[in-house]
């Protein structure tokens, strides 16, 4: 009893600090953009979207609705449900392995990674994750004895999976599968309230299957075959790697030995159960992997596995109390550190200065980052524009945020190669907020400038110029030092004709980013502005001139590669300075570029860190 209650006290400590931590956390952090298109969902109260069944819009609009339009209030319904998770798990491991393992179960839902930060996004797998436990538990229970009360709890859970994600029917193929396997489960299947609870959960699929009828199958096709290459690719090999680092090593190791002696039910008490957390769990790990060879790779998918880590874990307490007290202190130690890991990443995203660092690299949080500060500058550029203006963004990440910040969920996007490669482009034909492009109001148009891959960009920008007109100079919002970059453009109320004017273009051949320079180094490089050219490029160093590049030496390369360029000033594009940096101090230093047009525009490029010093 005294190991029980000192248990308890454990995971009830470890609890509350581990739920403070993530309100702290959420308060701060910037908004995601797929939590402000859930929104923008939200706004839009449907039975199902585009991307998904209706429960994470409807949690979302919850939120806003009884708490304000702030991060935290949006996010609350997914805090509230990750913190019920672990007790959730307490209460299953404890019914099965005894209360003292319950509550250890319970504080490795906390301490686990993948589970811990759980709630601080307001994402789908926040519903989708209690739903399988609920499902859990029920399957567990109906494997000893069948009643009405296991059988209304699966019938819970079922309805919450299908109202969250398109994934949950992978978690109801695996249980079902696992059913089959156990000669209880077969019992369990002949059961008519068992087949009750299956129907009430089939039918909660039948707003999304409706919407897919209605829409020509447009979400089913993206999640189920436009978003997968459906080929083989060796990627799928990281599957491990990042998940022993995000489960954290030795943890993994246990999940997995769970999977493995599942099946050889040691416990008496309880050895269908064990077959039955072994089997969900682990056949669904593995069926990610597998997965994980011939699916997307270029959205985050590190968390798919999470539901069947889940089911793996009611049972590691029990596994770990045979292993030696090291072991055992070593495999709680890393799971703790690879929380403060996660914790840590979440709140340097969340502080500008410590966001800035990551810069120039490939783990720079764009999807966080920048949209208060873009958010201000709109509301600046609107204030000078004339009343009646309008505001048109370029991409539906850039209209879901700016949406949220000034709470205007109907804000028009223009068609955009990451509408479609997000699967929310049906959406917003829905909900008419796709634009051609036309109007009869002066307009303040916002682009993305990094949502398109460089060597596209220009063609990019030439189509919002066939769409729009002819650019006018625009105002540039470089946050990170470029690392994220948006251009505003205001547009008159007419379309008009003439030369195509574009944004400026430029590139640093000499020095690489990264590089280490002496204090005295020379530069190189190219830039060009379509439409009417440049006249000077001047050359920064931490924000600050440095000195004026000689600009319009030849480089014919340019024009060669960028062949729909009409810049007048081609090929002699080239630029090279030689800079004095030896008021600077040794260290990390930003380089950057200040265009200037032919035609009054001024455009800072975005910078690259290099490292002055010998």
């Amino acid at each position: 009893m005294q190991e029980e209650r000192r248990a308890y006290r454990q995971f009830v400590t470890l609890w509350l600090v581990a739920t403070l931590l993530k309100v702290a956390v959420a308060a701060r952090l910037p908004l995601f953009v797929d939590e402000a298109f859930y929104w923008q969902e939200g706004r839009h109260l449907a039975a199902a979207y585009s991307d998904l069944p209706g429960l994470t819009a409807w949690l979302a609009r919850l939120g806003t609705g009884l708490g304000g339009q702030h991060v935290l209030a949006l996010r609350a319904p997914f805090l509230l449900l990750a913190a019920l998770l672990p007790w959730l798990v307490a209460h299953i491991a404890g019914r099965w392995y005894g209360e003292t393992q319950g509550w250890r179960a319970g504080m490795l839902a906390l301490l686990m990674p993948l589970a811990g930060t759980l709630g601080i996004l307001a994402l789908p797998d926040v519903p989708m994750a209690f739903a399988t436990v609920l499902c859990l538990d029920a399957g567990a229970r109906l494997l000893r004895e069948i009643d009405a009360g296991s059988a209304a709890e699966l019938a819970l859970g079922l309805a919450i999976g299908a109202l969250s994600h398109y994934r949950f029917a992978g978690v109801i193929g695996i249980g079902f599968v696992a059913l089959l396997w156990l000669p209880e489960g077969r019992r369990v299947l002949r059961d008519p309230r068992v087949w009750v609870a299956l129907a009430l959960g089939v039918a909660a699929w039948a707003p999304l299957l409706s919407w897919n009828l209605e829409n020509a199958d447009a979400g089913l096709r993206f999640q189920l075959v436009d978003r997968h290459p459906w080929s083989f690719q060796w990627s799928g090999l990281s599957f491990l790697g990042v998940q022993t680092l995000l489960v954290t090593p030795l943890l993994f190791v246990a999940l997995a030995w769970v999977f493995v002696g599942s099946f050889r039910g040691k416990r008496k008490d309880a050895p269908v159960q064990q077959r039955w957390f072994g089997l969900l769990g682990g056949v669904s790990t593995l069926g990610f992997f597998a997965l994980g060879f011939f699916a997307d790779v270029d959205r985050v998918s590190f968390h798919w596995p999470l539901p069947g880590y889940l089911a793996l874990l009611v049972a590691v307490p029990a596994l770990l109390a045979g292993w030696p007290r090291g072991w055992r202190t070593a495999t709680w130690t890393l799971a703790g550190l690879g929380l403060v890991a996660m914790l840590g990443y979440y709140l340097v995203v969340s502080v500008p200065a410590w966001r800035a660092q990551q810069a120039g690299s490939k783990y720079y949080p764009y999807n966080f980052a920048g949209w208060d500060r873009l958010a201000a500058a709109v509301r600046e550029e609107l204030a000078g524009m004339p009343p009646g203006t309008r505001l048109l963004v370029d991409n539906f990440k850039a209209g879901a945020e700016l949406g949220f910040a000034l709470d205007d969920p109907g804000i028009p996007v223009l068609d955009h190669p990451l509408n479609h490669k997000h699967g929310r482009a049906p959406q917003l034909r829905l909900w008419r907020l796709e634009s051609d492009g036309s109007r009869d109001a002066p307009t303040l148009l916002v682009v993305g400038a990094n949502e398109v891959q460089y060597k596209s960009l220009l063609a990019h920008y030439h189509g919002l110029c066939a769409k729009l007109g002819p650019l006018p100079r625009p105002r540039v919002v470089n946050v990170d030092h470029g690392a994220q970059r948006f251009l505003l453009f205001r547009l008159p109320a007419q379309k008009a004709g003439g030369t195509c004017t574009l944004p400026a273009f430029a590139w640093i051949d000499q020095p690489a980013a990264h590089a280490r320079v002496g204090h005295r180094f020379d530069l190189r490089g190219w830039a060009f502005k379509d439409g009417v050219g440049l006249d000077r490029v001047d050359v920064l160093l931490d924000g600050k001139p440095v000195g004026a590049a000689h600009y319009g030496e030849p480089d014919p390369g340019v024009a060669a590669y960028w062949r729909i360029s009409v810049d007048p000033n081609h090929p002699d594009v080239g630029f090279s300075a030689g800079i004095d940096a030896s008021a600077f101090a040794p260290g990390r230093h930003w380089l950057g570029l200040r265009l200037h047009g032919s035609d009054g525009s001024v455009e800072d490029w975005p910078e690259q860190p290099i490292a002055i010093g010998d």
